[in-house]
């Protein structure tokens, strides 16, 4: 099976910017290849088994990349509208834009080379291609996160995974993708985890996901606001748009006392997200901030 690839060449201050382009766009994942990344994780704690040691010689050049069907015209179409809007409001710079196709099995090894052990303040997410000794009382997830889904590299999946609150509670993780974070959920002591996505793809990754974790949890392809299921936490990693979206109905699934927490947002869309949830009766008790990146977790006022 083969895909199209989508590559846009930025620069390190702008490449998170240019993944939520993507992501609003409607990618499923994004990979950004950037030098300065590995420099910076050089410098840092964090331990790591593979490093792919041909980006050192790369230049400051960064290259966000992302796949969509072979036969969707309309996604380029949206992610450069998207740009060029970004562009004129003097909030992004950014170059070539480059499409390619792809098998589906040279694209998944690509980027396993990339990925590494990510660890977080409750649960550390390890590839399961990769040797990892853990740390005594160190929680493990292995993962597989398939094409297209992440492994928890990313700011906004980290940030979740630092917030989740979720001992003998009943968990809902909203667009799960790999199910990552209702995996994490159910290892850090969720008394039960429901996981929805409305991508099938998504859905099927995050049961083998579950399965290898050997981690019970009911997980369907569907969408949340048309069902009736009730929680003590639900998590929402997604767009700010969607989030906003979610803002009036997301209610009827939170149990008294309950939290939520949201991620995906973006800092220059973090004031709307907070006063659409402010206005349909949250408060915000905690804010989390990683690179461009907010994460909230919200109780009822």
């Amino acid at each position: 099976m083969k895909y199209k690839t989508i590559t846009v060449f930025t620069n390190h201050n702008d490449a998170d910017l240019v993944s939520s382009a993507m992501f609003d766009a409607g990618a499923g994942g994004v990979s950004i290849l950037d030098r300065q990344d590995f420099c910076d994780l050089v410098k840092s704690d964090v331990i790591w088994d593979y490093v792919d040691e041909s980006i050192l010689l790369a230049g400051d050049e960064v290259k966000v990349s992302t796949v969509a069907d072979i036969d969707d015209e309309e996604f380029a179409v949206r992610l450069t509208e998207r740009l060029a809007r970004m562009k004129e409001d003097g909030g992004i710079s950014y170059g070539e834009i480059i499409e390619d196709v792809i098998d589906a099995a040279d694209y998944e090894n690509e980027w396993k080379k990339y990925y590494k052990p990510i660890p977080t303040d409750n649960i550390t997410v390890v590839p399961t291609w990769i040797k990892y000794e853990p740390q005594k009382g160190e929680r493990i997830m292995r993962l597989d996160p398939g094409m297209a889904f992440g492994t928890g590299s990313h700011a906004t999946t980290r940030m979740c995974l630092d917030l989740l609150d979720v001992k003998d509670k009943d968990v809902i993780d909203v667009g799960c993708g790999s199910g990552i974070l209702g995996i994490a959920a159910k290892i850090c002591g969720a008394r039960s985890v429901y996981m929805c996505d409305i991508d099938m793809q998504a859905v099927e990754f995050a049961q083998k996901n579950a399965e290898l974790n050997g981690i019970e949890a009911q997980i369907e392809c569907a969408d949340l606001i048309k069902g009736e299921r009730t929680a003590d936490f639900i998590i929402a990693n997604i767009t700010a748009d969607i989030l906003m979206r979610l803002a009036n109905d997301i209610g009827k699934h939170l149990r008294q006392n309950g939290e939520i927490v949201l991620s995906g947002i973006i800092d220059s869309r973090l004031d709307e997200v907070i006063s659409c949830y402010e206005s349909a009766g949250y408060e915000v008790v905690t804010r989390k901030s990683m690179d461009d990146w907010r994460a909230l977790k919200l109780r009822r006022k």
